[in-house]
């Protein structure tokens, strides 16, 4: 059996979240020399590290991480090389029409970490539209949002609701070592009210 690839970015102490987002931070709630078994205290935001977007998150009213279907989170995805590209253009975007899960291959994870993460590639409303008309429900990318400063254009296309909603999976990395089509999971947590979700997204060759 083919190997799963881990696309997930790690959590801890110091990563950098999303400006304006909780920071991370862990603690003992119980230690195995004091209590005979270990806890840790968790503080993060919903959207922490490789994350899901569920409609909720720009939709008033809009489905929330626990009440989408797990169809959203699995199944074999197209990866779409937009590496070059500062914005991501509805053209860009055309080739993955008919797929439902797109994987968008920035190169951007590689800047983690380096003070450049938030400027990244962005989808324009157009490319969104252009995604959600060719079938695709579930949009994954390698940077740290879909859209660019200031807006929440792409969003809000992407996790429409009608006819269906979609989902977004942010904060990917290790996409430029998949081919073209992959068999990918990204199941969160079911979160009841969840805006979102962190996620662990693994991907492994299409069978």
């Amino acid at each position: 059996m083919t190997r799963w690839v881990d696309l997930s970015r790690p959590v801890g102490p110091g990563m950098p979240v999303f400006p304006g987002d909780p920071g991370f931070a862990a603690e003992p709630a119980a230690t195995v020399a004091g209590d005979g078994f270990a806890v840790t205290r968790l503080h993060l935001g919903t959207h922490t590290g490789t994350h899901v977007d569920a409609p909720a998150h720009v939709v008033p009213g809009g489905p929330t991480v626990e009440e989408l279907p797990l169809e959203l989170f699995s199944g074999t995805a197209l990866v779409l090389d937009v590496r070059g590209r500062a914005v991501i253009e509805a053209e860009d975007v055309r080739p993955a029409a008919g797929a439902r899960i797109v994987l968008l291959r920035t190169g951007w994870d590689g800047f983690a970490g380096t003070g450049r993460e938030f400027d990244h590639p962005f989808l324009t409303a157009a490319a969104a539209r252009a995604l959600r008309a060719g079938g695709t429900r579930t949009t994954g990318i390698d940077a740290a949002s879909v859209d660019g400063p200031g807006t929440l254009a792409a969003h809000r296309v992407l996790l429409g609701t009608r006819p269906d909603p979609g989902v977004v999976v942010e904060n990917l990395r290790g996409l430029e070592g998949l081919p073209a089509e992959v068999e990918f999971c990204a199941f969160g947590w079911a979160l009841t009210g969840g805006d979102g979700s962190p996620v662990r997204a693994v991907a492994r060759p299409a069978r």
